[in-house]
């Protein structure tokens, strides 16, 4: 359920929709912002609100660029952007894990606005990566994530929105150009890639060599050159190969927390 005390149409465009991310992407981009408050927990300032326009309406999770903390490995102001450009890989596999996202201003400045997706609150990674059901979308986000080198796939960002669906959030520390996977999806390593996953992921790669078609037209306003050719480096040594890649000996693996 949305956040409490937010109202939400019942005309709400739901997501994923048999007719794509438009509309919802649409509402994201133009419709007027309100915040609810900030949510607990959070290493950065992340904010629960709520998009409004026309008949439509939805529930939002809103990370202004000034309210990113410094690091040391991630370039300054840069974090919203990977939330989005994350949002931009997965929409371009088709496989709807990172729910829709878009770079605007709201009431803190400049920052990435996010559809906020009903989930159940009590499951993550760890209470549910043994059930069968989960397997393909697992499978899913492992390959995603070594695509989009994601350094920080903790336990409690894999969500489950219904029996085997997994919603996948909190990408801002994703496509550095050094390598930096971190995750605690080893469950498929050294496993073959399933053949309809591996076919997504050729068309990724005809994505990002198509460098005036829509994916890298969005990925360069998000990501520095080098880093979209990092990112096409990893997705074609990760096809050839043909396997799930095992956890490098030579750094840590995993994200800690674990959750």
């Amino acid at each position: 359920m949305p956040p409490r005390g937010m109202a939400v149409l019942i005309s709400s465009p739901r997501w994923p929709s048999t007719d794509g991310d438009g509309r919802v992407v649409d509402l994201l981009r133009e419709g007027t912002l309100t915040l609810a408050g900030l949510l607990p927990w959070s290493s950065n300032y992340t904010f629960l609100g709520q998009v409004a326009g026309g008949e439509d309406a939805a529930p939002v999770v809103y990370k202004p660029i000034r309210g990113e903390r410094p690091l040391w490995d991630f370039p300054a102001g840069t974090l919203a952007k990977r939330e989005v450009a994350a949002y931009v890989v997965s929409a371009a596999l088709g496989w709807n894990l990172a729910p829709p996202s878009v770079l605007r201003g709201g009431p803190h400045g400049r920052g990435s606005v996010q559809l906020f997706v009903d989930v159940d609150q009590d499951a993550h990674f760890f209470t549910f990566h043994e059930n069968p059901a989960y397997r393909r979308a697992l499978q899913a986000l492992a390959l995603f994530d070594v695509v989009a080198n994601n350094a920080d796939r903790k336990g409690g960002h894999c969500l489950a929105a219904g029996t085997g669906r997994v919603v996948a959030i909190d990408h801002g520390l994703c496509f550095s150009a050094e390598p930096k996977l971190r995750t605690v999806i080893w469950d498929f390593a050294g496993d073959p890639i399933p053949p309809d996953l591996a076919a997504d992921l050729r068309r990724l790669e005809a994505a990002l060599a198509d460098f005036a078609g829509p994916t890298v037209t969005q990925l360069r306003s998000l990501l520095a050159p080098a880093e979209i050719a990092a990112a096409q480096a990893r997705l074609a040594d990760l096809l050839i190969a043909g396997r799930f890649p095992v956890p490098p000996e030579d750094r840590r693996p995993y994200p800690w927390p674990l959750v």
